[in-house]
């Protein structure tokens, strides 16, 4: 029986670069199924089994409290930030400063974000923090969830907004960098076993394996700070 993971897309890209390694270690198949922090909360709820569980913390302590998630097994994952990304081949716009960013929105015929993400919920606190929400309100794009950079790559807006592992999984997309540190918001994420797996043990060791020093560098490359 193969061991599912159910994370969010923020954390796809690094659990798919650990499964080869992951599966030859513990000699089990994985499957891992993604949607965005919100749609993946409403479908373990609707009754979506798995045996691991990567979400934002917040969530995990939530599915753990209605008892969905053991507790106890409950670690760290990975930290991410977030940032902008335009289209490969174009300039990449100054966000060095936040009177910079500011500008830069302004100056955007179209900004893309998503809705039901975490960095997508953030993104109008953002606006408002820059106060421009009123100046760009006309020129936002949004999707429910998914990698937003998509909406950029295809030329429906300029800019993506949205966190930097998701901005990094997009061909055709570069990563400008991150918010300035003034107007960022970081985004933990945290790995528990499922109440519902019947795998337990070997569920665990998969949480053991990906806390491993060793993966560091390879969490860096998918733009996340391993925990």
């Amino acid at each position: 029986m193969a061991l599912k993971i159910l994370t969010s897309n923020s954390t796809l890209t690094i659990l798919q670069a650990l499964l080869p390694a992951c599966e030859q270690s513990s000699g089990d198949t994985i499957e891992i199924s993604a949607d965005s922090a919100k749609g993946m909360v409403a479908r373990i709820r609707a009754g979506e089994t798995g045996d691991l569980i990567v979400l934002g913390e917040g969530a995990v302590r939530e599915l753990a409290a209605d008892g969905l998630v053991n507790p106890g097994s409950i670690r760290a994952f990975a930290l991410a930030v977030v940032g902008i990304g335009v289209r490969t081949g174009t300039q990449h716009p100054d966000i060095s400063s936040v009177t910079a960013l500011r500008g830069t929105l302004l100056a955007a015929r179209a900004i893309a974000h998503t809705v039901h993400g975490a960095s997508g919920m953030y993104i109008p606190v953002l606006f408002e923090k820059l106060g421009i929400a009123h100046e760009v309100r006309e020129k936002i794009v949004t999707r429910p969830g998914g990698y937003i950079g998509r909406v950029v790559v295809s030329g429906e807006a300029d800019i993506a907004l949205q966190q930097i592992p998701e901005l990094l999984a997009v061909p055709g997309l570069d990563c400008v960098g991150p918010l300035p540190d003034a107007v960022q918001r970081s985004f933990a994420t945290s790995i528990a076993v499922s109440s519902a797996s019947p795998r337990a043990a070997a569920a665990q060791r998969l949480i053991e394996f990906f806390a491993s020093p060793a993966h560091a560098p390879l969490f860096r490359t998918k733009g996340l700070q391993q925990a």
